[in-house]
């Protein structure tokens, strides 16, 4: 059967990305660092997108090439740390998807059975961002971030001992603490660029109330407020909580008892109808959240203006 051209490859083990890429087997079955400088350009590329089974962590440093990641094509030209979680589609980019690393840590979920991270690595946000929302990394930013790579590729180049899992469990902890750090940074840095991207969510979320689009539509989603941001929903709710210390979710809710209020205000609707017009399907679920927020019922707040 002649195969569809459009359909990823599975990449289940590390062995599965090895052989794709012509690369050696990996030293140990669940986890493995590639130093791709300086001849990770020349290797065999795969044709087709790829599906990975484990974890991912590739630096890029300033080189040119176009990588495919999810639906869109991102320029690395100004390098950055790119992470992806088992089920993203990786690859099938331009050139091939040849895009040089000069660092690449491959990490299969089993090697995590027995401790902490196992759990918490799911609780990273940027393991679902997209790649233009890479992590730009400062020189000094850089310079830690390649330390704990070499000190990775030492412990597996050296010979293995009972110290050798938690060795490594350790720096990829490490690892991870200073990549969220570095997030956080890049949130705040970035100033100009998400103070228009708040003014952006204040935009859409008003226009989505004032057009009714909620009688049609319901409650707007943070997926919704995300794809017309163009960012994924993980990166909108992270940088709003570092600069604001509120998710995506509590913007929305927080629009919709300003609108709430007004209509409640302003009109003489009634409970049920003000529910319906701002999206609930049920008006129990209106008044819930309504109460929540302001430690008042809809209607204790409509007979404070009376």
């Amino acid at each position: 059967m002649k195969r569809n051209d459009k359909s990823p490859l599975k990449f289940e083990t590390l062995s599965d990305a090895h052989r794709a890429f012509g690369l050696p087997q990996p030293k140990h079955p669940l986890i493995s660092l590639i130093n791709g400088a300086p001849s990770w350009s020349e290797l065999p590329q795969p044709e087709h997108p790829h599906v990975l089974g484990f974890y991912k962590i590739s630096y890029k440093p300033k080189l040119g090439g176009k990588l495919k990641y999810g639906q869109s094509y991102y320029d690395f030209d100004e390098g950055g740390l790119l992470f992806a979680a088992p089920g993203q589609i990786m690859g099938g980019g331009e050139n091939g998807g040849a895009v040089c690393s000069e660092y690449t840590l491959l990490i299969h979920p089993d090697f995590f059975l027995g401790y902490p991270i196992a759990k918490k690595i799911t609780q990273y946000g940027f393991f679902s961002y997209t790649a233009n929302e890479t992590l730009h990394l400062s020189e000094n930013e850089k310079a830690t971030i390649i330390s704990i790579f070499r000190i990775m590729e030492e412990e597996l180049n050296a010979r293995i001992d009972d110290f050798s899992h938690d060795v490594m469990i350790s720096q990829i902890e490490l690892l991870l603490t200073y990549a969220n750090r570095f997030y956080k940074r890049q949130f705040i840095t970035r100033k100009t660029v998400n103070h228009d991207l708040l003014q952006n969510l204040e935009d859409l979320l008003t226009n989505y109330f004032n057009n009714e689009e909620s009688l049609n539509k319901g409650i707007p989603t943070v997926q919704y407020l995300a794809e017309n941001l163009n960012m994924s929903p993980s990166y909108l709710s992270d940088m709003l909580r570092t600069l604001t210390g509120q998710s995506a979710q509590q913007h929305i809710h927080d629009k919709l008892i300003e609108k709430a209020k007004e209509k409640l205000s302003t009109t003489t609707l009634s409970v049920s109808e003000v529910a319906y017009a701002l999206g609930f399907e049920h008006p129990q679920s209106f008044s819930k959240l309504f109460k929540t927020k302001t430690k008042l019922s809809p209607l204790e707040f409509r007979r404070s203006f009376n």
